[in-house]
This record gives C-alpha cells, structure tokens and sequence, in this order.
C-alpha cells in the first residue's frame, strides 16, 4: 500500500496523564475509505485515541499525518476532520438547519452557498421536512443524524464517531447502524468510529483495531478477529467463545475435559477456542474431529437460536448454538457434541 492510499497515518502517538498511560505508543495506518472500529472495554484509552486524532487531546508524543500532512499540534478547528459526540452537541436554541450549517457559517459562506450544502446533508441523512424542527422535538435517532450531517457537510477528510449510537435503543440503533453503512458507500469517506460494542463493530466496520491497556491487541478485518483471535482476551471479550485449558506435547493437544488432538508448535500451556455455533449435537451415527459429551445445565431460547450450556468432565462448561427447528434438550440430558478442527483455534 503506497502513502497515497493511508488518509490517516499514526506514529508513536502516546498519552499519558500524569503517572497513568492512557495510550502507549501506537503505529497504526487507515487507508483511504476505510470503516474503522476502535474497539475495547472501558477504559482501554479508546476515545483518549480517537480524541488526539481529532485534536482534542495533545498528544505526549508521536506524530498524526493526515493525507501526508503533519497535523500533530493544529486545533480541531483547523483539521480536515470532524467529529461526532456521543451527546451529539447540538445547539438547543437551533433548528435542525441551523445546527448543520453552523460550521459553515463561521467560514462565512454565502447564503446561497450553505443552503444548497445543507439541503444536501440533510438529503444524505434522511432529514427532510425536519430541517424547522428544535432538538427538543426530534428523537434520539434524529437528533444523531442532524449531528451527522452537521460533521458531513464540513466534507472532511476523516469522519470521527464517538460511540455514536450508545444512547439509542436496540431498534434505532439498528436503523442507525443501516445509515450509517449507506451513507458511507455514499460518500466514500474516510470513517474512524469507537465503541465498546462488539457486535456493532463486527456490524459496521471492515477492519476493527481492538484495544486492551491501552495498546491494539489485534488489528484486522471482522472475520479475522472473529474466527482467529490472536490472543485469549480477544477470544474472550469478541462475541461468546469456549476456551478449554490444555497442555501441548509433542505436538499433541491433551485439555482438562478430556479433549485429545494434534496441534503443531511448541510444548506448553494451550487453550482451545471454539465458538458456540461452531460446535454441533451428535446423532448416534455422526462423527466429528473433536468429540465429547456433557450434561445439559441450561438451556436459553434466543429466538432464531438455542443455546445449551453443557457441564464437561474437568468442571469445564461448554457452549453450543444450534437452530431452534431442532428438537430442544432437556435440562439433564446428556448430549454428544462435536467440531471440526477448522472450527478451532489454538492460542497458546
């Protein structure tokens, strides 16, 4: 990938506050056009990140470049990038078009010029016929996207979304997380969002830097995080995983519950991962490549899904997924489970 292809290019770029780092040194590039998820729990130095790249927070060290260029120590005001606040930061005493063409009237834009702009904003996200409308008289969901249009029609380079859709509820968020994807095949742009939602970032991103202690753990497309976690907080904390403890000899994988299978690489403690609907009920006749049974300690009805939690020799717990056509286990039951041995990742 050559420098014109990264719109936004970190080096070095820490945090500290105090005798606490908040974010320690990180090298990341976003190409141009990407859709990228910072992903973590609480605390992780997440939004410390998002916020130095949109030049809210001096960095301690390092270097931000966007298009090539150094825009380290510039204010917000003065770098080709807007962001989005988790409270959406509108104006209450404005309307919905007043709000969205506030930064283009501090550049001081003709009229003609900031109507025709803001119409068009108001288009992408959806909001004609609501451009009269307070804050007060427009839903969560509205209000998130007059403050999208706001950031959108400034055109900047780099879009920053702050856990843009955290105070909305499931449905709207759904909407919003639709919108969001549409409006950025739209535009094209360059959009760089936080978020402490898994299935949000799986949902909308197309690459996920997912951030633990203030470091990127793992940086890569949804897929790959999802089916091959580089480390066991990554296995643990993307969507529900079984992580069965076991130790590597030989070349030979040998777990608590009784679970026996080749594994190439150096002797040592292992955990399996394997994902819930990665692992199948057994008929009497089937076979698979890992095989164990269990005792049915719960069963979840999730609508299009049901999932049993099993209790396996060792004290382990293993969880399966299945579709709800099949017929459902009773608690007590005992059930012969099994996975392939692409369905499973070894992490040592």
């Amino acid at each position: 990938m050559t420098g014109s292809d990264i719109a936004v290019r970190l080096r070095g770029l820490s945090r500290s506050f105090g005798a606490v780092t908040a974010v320690h040194p990180i090298d990341l590039d976003i190409p141009r056009g990407d859709f990228l998820a910072i992903l973590g729990p609480s605390g992780c130095g997440k939004t410390t990140l998002l916020r130095m790249m949109g030049g809210f927070v001096e960095p301690t060290s390092g270097r931000i470049e966007v298009n090539g260029a150094d825009i380290t120590h510039l204010g917000p005001e003065h770098r080709p990038i807007n962001m989005v606040f988790q409270g959406y930061g509108l104006f209450p005493h404005m309307n919905a078009r007043q709000n969205v063409g506030y930064g283009l009237r501090l550049k001081k834009l003709d009229r003609a010029t900031i109507a025709g702009k803001v119409g068009d904003a108001m288009a992408l996200v959806r909001l004609e016929g609501y451009e009269d409308h307070m804050p007060a008289q427009l839903s969560g969901g509205q209000q998130q996207r007059v403050a999208l249009a706001r950031a959108l029609v400034m055109d900047p380079q780099v879009l920053l979304l702050d856990e843009p859709l955290a105070a909305l509820d499931l449905k709207l968020r759904q909407a919003m997380q639709e919108e969001l994807r549409r409006i950025h095949r739209v535009i094209g742009g360059t959009f760089v969002f936080v978020t402490h939602d898994q299935g949000e970032a799986l949902g909308l991103a197309n690459r996920i830097a997912v951030m633990k202690d203030g470091r990127i753990e793992q940086l890569g497309t949804p897929e790959e995080i999802y089916l091959r976690p580089a480390t066991h907080f990554i296995a643990g904390f993307i969507g529900e995983a079984n992580l069965l403890k076991g130790q590597r000899k030989g070349g030979r994988i040998e777990t608590a519950c009784g679970i026996a299978c080749d594994g190439p690489g150096p002797d040592g403690p292992v955990t399996l991962v394997v994902r819930p609907e990665g692992v199948r009920r057994l008929a009497d006749t089937e076979h698979a490549d890992i095989e164990i049974t269990g005792t049915v300690e719960e069963v979840v009805f999730l609508g299009a899904h049901v999932k049993y939690v099993l209790a396996v020799p060792g004290g382990e717990k293993l969880r399966i997924q299945e579709a709800v056509e099949r017929g459902r286990a009773a608690i007590g039951e005992r059930m012969r489970v099994g996975w392939s041995n692409s369905a499973q990742r070894v992490i040592a």
